[in-house]
């Protein structure tokens, strides 16, 4: 059966065909049953393959990595409205990847940028936009692809906040939300477009987002994006953009094994790496805890925030499951807590958020719908309540503290 795209659609579709309900299951006729004598298949719980020795490693920032360079934005000769509201920001230097990567985008290269999370990567590639956009604002189109939504709409917050003023208009787009807003904000000229390859694909193929005439693309965070199975949608965004004439992608990590698609993506690009890809942050104090057998894990948990250290604190589980129990208990045990993961609508997720920016409560749950997107400033700890299934996973977790040159800390619980 073929369902034909219409703007009325999410009221013909019947409600096993949901998509914004992943845990909707077809109607039980819709099932083949087991058959007779096959024993039912048990989902084998999976388990982190990785060294606990890794997470264990001193803070030693050098400031090589870090927040940081000696060069002013006065040097770039930018828009003088972009320079006052970086100053209104509290920006006066650039950091090292804005350093080395402003340059060459202002020249329209293509770009590869490698730099650990907290480091700058998001005004590395907005200044250059904005200056852009500000050349040519009738025919200047940027579009910024992101893995998670609250990624996305980070992105979107600090370009209008280094935009104020200028007459330059951006909108996100991301699953969770309702669509019909998004048709009225396509109606008008938009100068920056942020959002998540499900609903950026979504709104092509209905023929309101249109992408070929878009000229700017960036990828921020593309290896988790790539490793979380967008590389088709990926593709198909980018062999739609048929105007597309300058590509940037930023990540804090580089896997080897997305070598030969990065490349057909850029074109005679410059590679900027303030670290190698594949190291956690040196403004990280690392330790592991060791539960003892027969310990009740929670107990230790809430052990570390009888002392006062702990003060924003974000709890890293591998399933959603354990975020919800984990939640509940702490508020139980009086520790102020929110939690987000890919069940939770967006606006709860939003909400959330702002509750521990604000230090409504003090702690906050997640799987690593949060460990890209997430800056949140002053964050003291990370717990990894569970061990992460990879590095990479790791160093993006511990990326949400040790941010903007400040030194945080990394505990990982282990069994």
């Amino acid at each position: 059966m073929y369902w034909v795209t219409h703007p009325l659609w999410s009221q013909l579709k019947p409600n096993f065909m949901n998509t914004n309900n992943r845990n909707t299951r077809p109607p039980q006729a819709t099932r083949k049953p087991r058959p007779a004598g096959r024993p039912a298949q048990t989902s084998k719980k999976k388990e982190s393959k990785l060294d606990p020795n890794l997470f264990v490693k001193k803070a030693q920032p050098s400031g090589k990595e870090g927040f940081r360079s000696d060069t002013t934005f006065d040097s770039l000769a930018l828009n003088a409205s972009l320079l006052k509201n970086l100053e209104a920001k509290g920006y006066e230097s650039m950091t090292n990847i804005q350093e080395q990567a402003i340059p060459s985008l202002m020249e329209r290269r293509d770009l590869l940028g490698i730099s650990n999370t907290g480091s700058g990567k998001t005004g590395a590639f907005l200044i250059p936009i904005i200056e852009h956009a500000k050349l040519d604002p009738n025919n200047f189109t940027a579009l910024i692809v992101t893995p998670t939504r609250e990624l996305a709409l980070q992105i979107e917050e600090e370009f209008k906040s280094l935009s104020k003023g200028m007459n330059l208009y951006s909108n996100t787009f991301i699953g969770g939300t309702n669509i019909n807003s998004d048709f009225k904000a396509l109606n008008r000229k938009l100068h920056v477009i942020v959002g998540c390859p499900g609903r950026l694909l979504d709104l092509a193929n209905r023929k309101l987002l249109h992408l070929n005439k878009v000229n700017t693309l960036v990828l921020d965070e593309f290896d988790r994006m790539l490793d979380m199975g967008f590389v088709n949608d990926v593709k198909k965004i980018v062999h739609a953009m048929t105007s597309r004439k300058h590509t940037m992608l930023f990540s804090a990590t580089l896997e080897p094994t997305q070598k030969k698609l990065i490349d057909s993506l850029l074109n005679n690009p410059v590679e900027i790496k303030v670290n190698n890809g594949g190291t956690t942050s040196e403004n990280v104090d690392q330790e592991i805890v060791r539960v003892p057998e027969g310990k009740d894990k929670f107990d230790v948990l809430a052990g570390l925030f009888k002392g006062g250290d702990l003060e924003k604190v974000i709890i890293f589980t591998e399933t959603k499951r354990l975020a919800d129990r984990l939640s509940k208990k702490l508020n139980q045990s009086g520790i102020k807590s929110g939690l987000i993961h890919g069940n939770k609508s967006q606006n709860f997720r939003n909400r959330t958020i702002d509750e521990f920016k604000t230090g409504m409560i003090r702690v906050l749950v997640a799987t690593d719908v949060a460990a890209r997107g997430i800056d949140v400033a002053d964050v003291s700890h990370v717990i990894n309540y569970q061990l992460p299934m990879s590095m990479d996973s790791y160093i993006h977790r511990i990326g949400r503290t040790g941010r903007a040159g400040k030194t945080g800390r990394a505990i990982t619980f282990v069994n």
